[in-house]
């Protein structure tokens, strides 16, 4: 199975780090496991390739170009202020499109809902988006609604996730569905991910 993160410049970090955690995880828990399931290909994909730096100063290397990757069972877009200027990216928009045609899911994460949108396949679906780019996602009529109340919503294959860490409570889910809801909870506590927000936790 392969899944593809897209990447660009001022992409939010966590955006696509978190889901490659989980989906990365799912597939050591598989060989740990000794499942029969293939653990999925994770790679990253940029317009260019090399070199992208994300909106907090990461810089990351991708693992493809536009021209090189492998078709994907699963496209994951992040968001970040970078989606505003590749929403008007013709190239990018075409390559989500193409891609998007024969994937098993079709993903976003915070603003990359904006790239669905406008490239097609999130297009008159119900999505979800960073809480602060709600009304402007609605303004754009683009999607048939934009819902602020849900950490991850579903329309057909199409999956978006509200803002940054929401991306890893949406992969935790769509590891369930394409595997089992078992090997999800074992993703899971192999990343220790049991959120107790800060200031709530505290005693």
């Amino acid at each position: 199975m392969n899944i593809a993160i897209l990447i660009f410049d001022d992409a939010e970090e966590l955006d696509f780090v978190g889901p490659w955690e989980v989906f990365t995880m799912a597939g050591n828990v598989i060989a740990l496991q000794k499942r029969e399931a293939e653990p999925p290909h994770v790679f990253t994909v940029s317009q260019n390739g090399g070199s992208v730096r994300c909106a907090k100063g990461l810089r990351v290397l991708a693992d493809h170009s536009f021209t090189d990757a492998p078709k994907a069972d699963i496209l994951l877009v992040p968001g970040g202020m970078g989606t505003r200027r590749e929403a008007e990216n013709t190239a990018m928009l075409e390559w989500i499109r193409v891609q998007a045609e024969g994937a098993r899911w079709v993903t976003s994460v915070c603003t990359g809902a904006l790239l669905l949108t406008a490239a097609g396949p999130a297009r008159d679906k119900v999505v979800t988006t960073h809480w602060g780019f709600v009304e402007q996602l609605r303004a754009r009529g683009e999607a048939r609604e934009v819902r602020a109340d849900m950490r991850y919503v579903r329309d057909g294959n199409v999956l978006t996730a509200a803002g940054v860490s929401a991306g890893i409570d949406m992969a935790l889910w769509l590891t369930g569905q394409i595997w089992s809801p078992d090997l999800a909870r074992a993703t899971q506590k192999g990343m220790e991910y049991d959120p107790a927000p800060p200031y709530q936790a505290m005693v």
